[in-house]
């Protein structure tokens, strides 16, 4: 999405936004790319993963008693 659009379904300031992206892109939790005059964010969905797999170690699954 374009940080327009972010910004937008959020219901914040470009500025917010643009706050919380610095600091979600220091955390290698966002990327972004740029096209013509827009930049555009998408998920690191690898960082994800590993919290995910990270979270697992402490179990707590459905099966386990």
């Amino acid at each position: 999405m374009s940080a327009g659009d972010i910004a937008e379904k959020l219901n914040i300031t470009p500025a917010a936004l643009s706050y919380h992206l610095k600091l979600l892109k220091k955390a290698d939790m966002v990327m972004e790319y740029k096209e013509k005059n827009f930049v555009y964010y998408e998920l690191n969905t690898s960082i994800f993963d590993e919290m995910m797999m990270w979270f697992g170690q402490f179990g707590g699954g459905k099966n386990e008693k």
